[in-house]
């Protein structure tokens, strides 16, 4: 008799087919607790996309677990203009990864005009750029655009901030 040690040995990407069922399982119970107060009757209301992104990941976990356990897996991969034997440069990722946090820490309190500014700003530096002015003036664009475009394009309302009432 094996163990189940030995059983999983060189199937790790049931790891990532757990995850996608876990997520997938998330989605799924927030969509089933979505309030839509108005057209109860439309067929196609707000709880569509949730549901059929939770169902597609599900499928997709299911079928990504039973292929592993057939003796599936995927190919590593040969990054044409990438050489895989250089470690992670983590002077490029540590500050990308601190951007994204300031943004989700600040977005409440802040706003997203000035967390989007942060953090598209905080990203094109740390990605190597060094045009702080023009970054810091194509942050606040891309940050305005968005806010504007979420809010007339979409009708979804990002936070303010401290820029309420200014906006």
């Amino acid at each position: 008799m094996t163990s189940l040690a030995s059983r999983l040995k060189g199937r790790s990407e049931l790891g990532v087919a757990l995850l996608l069922g876990a997520v997938g399982v998330l989605v799924l119970w927030d969509a089933v607790g979505l309030v839509t107060p108005y057209s109860k009757s439309d067929p196609v209301g707000p709880k569509t996309v949730p549901y059929i992104v939770a169902g597609l990941l599900i499928v997709c976990a299911v079928m990504l677990a039973i292929n592993v356990m057939r003796g599936g897996h995927g190919e590593i991969e040969g990054g044409e203009d990438v050489d895989l034997s250089y470690p992670a440069d983590w002077k490029t990722v540590l500050p990308l990864a601190g951007a994204f946090v300031v943004n989700i820490l600040l977005i409440d309190w802040a706003g997203w005009v000035i967390s989007g500014t942060i953090l598209f700003w905080g990203s094109v530096w740390a990605l190597g750029s060094r045009h702080y002015v023009r970054d810091g003036l194509v942050a606040v664009a891309l940050s305005l655009l968005t806010f504007y475009g979420f809010y007339l394009g979409l009708g979804i309302s990002l936070p303010a901030g401290l820029l309420e009432g200014i906006l």
